[in-house]
């Protein structure tokens, strides 16, 4: 996360897209359409003032070279939640959806909200890396676990021999893309610092430390409970007048969440004191699955605390 923006007074909303982006001048109430390259996108961003605030939403990588040309300019962009911007324009009564109508939209939200939206700051290189290889990791794994089922399902011997080929051979990718994880870490002080901290919360082995240092670097700069709401796992009251339900998490970043399901199982069949604070709840009478998800925000909480007071000594 970025520093907070301060005193923008020209919002622009961008409606990102493969080919094109839809940018919107709130100053002017003009809407142009400009091609997603680079050479395009550095005049646009020269062509903006400093007290400029840029919106975009993230697309799966489009924004890249926008969010480049931006930063390089020296302009402020703010990457907005797509989940937040959606709820925003539904609060207009907004049925409709265009590229142009999008554009609108963003630049009202950086309008009316950019006192508590953050600059976008470029990860560095080696986070970059990370971030790209413990997504592609996951997808294996996925692709992986789906062929696997359906090499075990009615009649799938008749294809076993392809089952086989195509389970060894993400196997061997998963082995390869775990090798260059490694050795991203290895060769970055910062990365293996934070790797050697977060392996010392028991049931973080090391894909889930790899994964939290590429999918959540806001660690230890959160306070618990700001840290357990970007993963996913704080407690949402559900109170209506005399109607008290019960409360439930959701939201927050379902990878990062994943990641803490796993390493909370591992956790519950430890011989460490995380065990013992699940099956102390599950005495107790929580349900299991009640149990995992406090575990889970315990070790996140955990982790936080510990990366935050390892920067602390080092600065």
């Amino acid at each position: 996360m970025g520093q907070s923006v301060s005193f923008p007074v020209h919002f622009v909303g961008c409606d990102v897209g493969k080919a094109e982006i839809v940018v919107f001048d709130q100053s002017t109430g003009k809407t142009t359409t400009l091609a997603n390259q680079p050479d395009i996108l550095a005049g646009f961003a020269d062509s903006l003032d400093e007290t400029s605030l840029v919106v975009c939403e993230a697309t799966g990588g489009y924004e890249a070279a926008l969010l480049s040309a931006l930063v390089t300019a020296g302009r402020a962009v703010h990457r907005a939640d797509a989940r937040k911007v959606k709820a925003f324009i539904r609060s207009f009564g907004t049925l409709g959806k265009t590229d142009r109508l999008d554009a609108q939209a963003l630049a009202r939200y950086g309008c009316e909200r950019h006192q508590d939206l953050t600059r976008w700051t470029p990860p560095a290189v080696a986070q970059s890396r990370l971030q790209a290889l413990v997504l592609l990791r996951r997808d294996l794994v996925a692709d992986h676990t789906a062929w696997n089922n359906r090499s075990q399902a009615p009649n799938a011997e008749h294809a076993q021999h392809v089952h086989a080929a195509m389970i060894a051979a993400l196997q061997t990718q998963i082995q390869t893309v775990d090798q260059q994880i490694k050795a991203v870490i290895n060769a970055s002080s910062t990365l293996k610092t934070l790797e050697k901290t977060l392996r010392l919360v028991a049931g973080i082995g090391p894909a889930v430390s790899a994964g939290l240092i590429a999918l959540m670097p806001e660690l230890g700069t959160l306070n618990r409970r700001e840290v357990a709401s970007l993963a996913g796992l704080a407690p949402h009251p559900q109170q209506s007048g005399q109607s008290h339900g019960y409360r439930s998490t959701r939201g927050g970043r379902p990878e990062v969440r994943r990641l803490l399901f796993m390493a909370a199982m591992a956790a519950s069949r430890s011989k460490s004191e995380l065990a013992a604070f699940y099956k102390r709840l599950v005495a107790n009478g929580k349900k299991p699955i009640v149990a995992l998800t406090a575990l889970m925000r315990k070790i996140i909480v955990i982790a936080n605390a510990k990366i935050r007071d390892q920067r602390t000594q080092l600065s």
